[in-house]
C-alpha cells in the first residue's frame, strides 16, 4: 500500500528557498503575467470540447494504421491529447490465454504470491511471467512502441539516444475484481513533482513556457534531448521510475470499458503542461480567497489572480511524491470536467500516454468481469537505461523483482517461472538486453553513440 499512498498523501509546507527558486526563475514577469492569461484562455475552449466530446477526444486507432503509418491528422490529435489506444496487434485470444496462464501460475505459487493490498491483492508483485515475457517481446508490441518512440525527435542531433530502439521494462500486473477500491489513484503525473522546477536540466524542458510572452506555444513535448540529463528524483522517492519512460502504457487482458475500473486521463498534453508550470506562480487575490468554501467557489477569471513571487507553496508538489492534481491545487483545469475514462478496450488492446499527460484510476469497479492490464510502457535505448537494462537483466535471471520494484526473493522460487532457454527470437532477446544492438544507415551520431555506449555497458564487443 505504500506505493499508493505516496502518490495521494500531502506533505508539510514548502520551506522559503523555494520562493527564491520562483524569483531566479521568472525573469520577466509581465512576460509571465501575458502567458499566464493566454493559457486560461485557451483552457476555456479546450474544456468546453472536452464537454462535449468526451473519451472521443481520444485517439483510438487499429494496428494496421501503426503498420503504415499514422496520418498526419492523426499524428496531430495524438500530439494534442497525448493518448492513445492501439486495436488488434495481438489476437483476443491470445492476451485472454496471457491472463489464464499468468492465473494458473498464482495458484500455483500461492503461499508466495505478493501483492498490494494484502490479503486482496489487485496489483501483483510478478514480473517474470511467461505471459508477461511473451507479452513485452511480442511483434505487435516491438513495433507500436518503435513507431511511438519515433515520433519523438532530438533538437540536438549529437544527444545519445536511439528513438526507434525500444527496450523492455519489467512491471507489474493487475488482475482488479469488481467492486470498490480500498485505495484511490487521483489525477496525477508521475516522474517527480518539484524537480519539475527545481532541477535545472528537467525545468530546461519547459523552458519556453517559462519564457513568457505567447512562447509557451512553441512548448515541445516531444523533443528527447532536454530529459536525457533530468533528475526526476532528487529527494529519493520510494517506488520511483528510474528510467526516461517517454510512453506509459498498458496491455489489456479482459473487456473493459468506463466505470468498470479503467484509466482515466486529461487529454489535453500541451496546454494543461503549459497551465501545471505556470501555476506556482499565480494565487487568488487574497479578497477573493476569503469567500471560498469549496473548490467550485474559486474564481478562475484571469483577473481573479495575481503574481506572487514570495510565496514557497508549489501547489501539489510535494518532495519525495508524484505531481498531485486537485480541483483545489489546479481549478482551472475543471478536472472534473476534463478528466475522462478511455474508451471501452477488449483484450490485446495496447493503450499508452505521454509521461506528461494527468492521469488517475476509477475508484469503482462496477462491471462484471475484472479489469486486468499486464504495465508495458516505451522505453528508448539511452546510456542510463541501458545501465537499468543490464541490472533487469541480472534480476530476470534469478527470478528477482525488478530493480526499481520492493525486494526480497521475488519469483526466484515460484514454479512455472519462465527461463531465458524459452525465449528464441533474436528481436526478443535483444529488448530483453540479451543480444547486441545494431547499427543503421539512417541513424544519426547521437544514436551510434547510444548504440555503442549500451552495447559496452551490457558486455558486447560489437
Amino acid at each position: 500500500m505504500e506505493f499508493f499512498e505516496n502518490l495521494t498523501t500531502e506533505g508539510p509546507p514548502l520551506p522559503q528557498r523555494f520562493a527564491d527558486l520562483k524569483k531566479e526563475i521568472c525573469v520577466d514577469p509581465d512576460a509571465v503575467v501575458h502567458s499566464w492569461r493566454g493559457v486560461l484562455k485557451e483552457l476555456e475552449s479546450a474544456t468546453k470540447e472536452i464537454e462535449e466530446r468526451g473519451s472521443e477526444v481520444i485517439l483510438q486507432v487499429p494496428y494496421s494504421d501503426i503498420e503504415r503509418g499514422l496520418s498526419e491528422e492523426q499524428v496531430q490529435t495524438l500530439k494534442k491529447t497525448g493518448v492513445i489506444i492501439v486495436r488488434g496487434g495481438v489476437p483476443k485470444e491470445e492476451a485472454l490465454a496471457w491472463k489464464q496462464s499468468i492465473k494458473e501460475y498464482i495458484a500455483a505459487n500461492q503461499d508466495k504470491v505478493t501483492g498490494s493490498p494484502p490479503g486482496n491483492i489487485v496489483f501483483y508483485e510478478l514480473y517474470n511471467t511467461k505471459a508477461q515475457i511473451l507479452a513485452r517481446t511480442h511483434p505487435a508490441l516491438i513495433a507500436t512502441q518503435k513507431y511511438l518512440l519515433s515520433l519523438w525527435h532530438t533538437s540536438n542531433p549529437d544527444s545519445p539516444i536511439s528513438v526507434r530502439t525500444p527496450i523492455s521494462y519489467f512491471d507489474r500486473l493487475r488482475i482488479r475484481p469488481p467492486g470498490p477500491s480500498v485505495f484511490t489513484l487521483g489525477p496525477h503525473i508521475d516522474g517527480g513533482s518539484i524537480e519539475r522546477w527545481e532541477d535545472p536540466a528537467f525545468r530546461s524542458c519547459f523552458s519556453r513556457i517559462l519564457e513568457g510572452g505567447d512562447a509557451w506555444r512553441q512548448h515541445d513535448p516531444f523533443d528527447f534531448s532536454p530529459r536525457l540529463d533530468a533528475n526526476q528524483d532528487l529527494y529519493n522517492a520510494p517506488n520511483q521510475c528510474s528510467i526516461f519512460r517517454p510512453w506509459q502504457g498498458w496491455t489489456a487482458l479482459s473487456n473493459t470499458g468506463a466505470g468498470e475500473g479503467t484509466l482515466r486521463v486529461l487529454p489535453m498534453l500541451p496546454l494543461a503542461t503549459a497551465y501545471l508550470i505556470l501555476r506556482p506562480f499565480f494565487r487568488l487575490r487574497s479578497d477573493l480567497a476569503a469567500g471560498v468554501r469549496q473548490p467550485s467557489d474559486i474564481p478562475l477569471d484571469a483577473d481573479a489572480w495575481v503574481l506572487d513571487l514570495n510565496d514557497p507553496a508549489f501547489p501539489g508538489s510535494t518532495p519525495g511524491k508524484t505531481q498531485a492534481v486537485t480541483p483545489e491545487t489546479h481549478p482551472h483545469l475543471r478536472i472534473d470536467k476534463t478528466v475522462v475514462s478511455i474508451p471501452r478496450v477488449q483484450p490485446g488492446d495496447q493503450v499508452y500516454w505521454h509521461t506528461d499527460v494527468i492521469h488517475a484510476v476509477e475508484s469503482d469497479h462496477n462491471g462484471s468481469e475484472d479489469s486486468s492490464v499486464l504495465y508495458i510502457p516505451a522505453v528508448p535505448l539511452t546510456e542510463r537505461n541501458a545501465a537499468y537494462l543490464r541490472d533487469q537483466r541480472a534480476t530476470f535471471l534469478q527470478g528477482l523483482p525488478a530493480p526499481d520494484f520492493p525486494g526480497g526473493e521475488g519469483e526466484s522460487r515460484f514454479v512455472g517461472r519462465v527461463g531465458l532457454e524459452e525465449i528464441e527470437h533474436p528481436d526478443a532477446l535483444r529488448v530483453l538486453g540479451f543480444e547486441p544492438f545494431g547499427y543503421k544507415s539512417y541513424m544519426n551520431e547521437g544514436e551510434r553513440r547510444a548504440i555503442a555506449a549500451a552495447n559496452e555497458i551490457l558486455g558486447f564487443r560489437v
